[in-house]
């Protein structure tokens, strides 16, 4: 008698952001920029990464927050969006505690893929995430490289895996080698999704506009270099 196959839960999605409030959001651009068109920029960056997620993911997709979105740039805009969505806030004492948590808190007590994104890389497709999805399995890691050596994504199917991000420098040269590390020491098999530049400084905004000329990250940059 043969077992009967078990479907794969649906994967989730896990955006992991910080509210784009002047001031608070984007601080190296907005020495360039100023903080209010550098906020407005984040806020563009946030809506088209959670409107990616809800194509590519449907009804799973989950926010991570920390900051209040009352004092947000687009903050009408961005409650909207976040309709169906399960938006928590971040815990923790460092930023690796809160992506921890933040795994952990998506999972609860059903097994199965998620996917982390961040906000800052507003050219990512549904398609790219759906393939990335598709690619996390048990005993396994994804993990998407950004150009700064950091990483932009990061696909688990045991979220207990992403307590070991709490040993590694975040928001380094290092980090994402330093992430492979730990996860290959927790046993886990790595393979990665495609490089993306994710947006830190002027050179980054204005590649990344250039790349994805259809978003809203492209058409505020637009309007600001329209002024300056």
């Amino acid at each position: 008698m043969s077992t009967p196959t078990v479907p794969r839960p649906a994967a989730r999605a896990l955006v992991v952001a910080k509210a784009p409030v002047p001031g608070q959001a984007k601080t190296r651009l907005a020495r360039h920029v100023g903080p209010e068109a550098a906020a407005d920029l984040a806020a563009a960056a946030l809506l088209d990464t959670l409107a990616a997620c809800q194509v590519a993911f449907g009804t799973e997709c989950h926010l991570a927050l920390t900051g209040d979105l009352a004092d947000a740039c687009r903050a009408d805009e961005i409650r909207q969006r976040l309709q169906g969505w399960r938006v928590f806030t971040q815990t923790g004492d460092t930023f690796a505690a809160r992506l921890a948590h933040a795994h952990r808190a998506v999972a609860g007590d059903a097994p199965g893929p998620v996917v982390q994104v961040g906000m800052d890389t507003p050219q990512v497709s549904p398609e790219l995430l759906r393939r990335a999805a598709s690619r996390v399995r048990p005993g396994r890691a994804l993990l998407g490289p950004a150009v700064d050596g950091g990483w932009w994504l990061l696909g688990l199917d045991d979220p207990a895996a992403a307590d070991v991000l709490v040993g590694v420098p975040m928001s380094s040269a290092e980090t994402g080698r330093e992430t492979h590390r730990a996860l290959v020491a927790h046993g886990l098999e790595i393979e990665y999704a495609p490089t993306v530049r994710d947006v830190d400084t002027l050179e980054d905004a204005a590649r990344v506009a250039a790349e994805a000329p259809h978003t809203r990250f492209a058409a505020a940059w637009s309007r600001l270099a329209a002024v300056a």
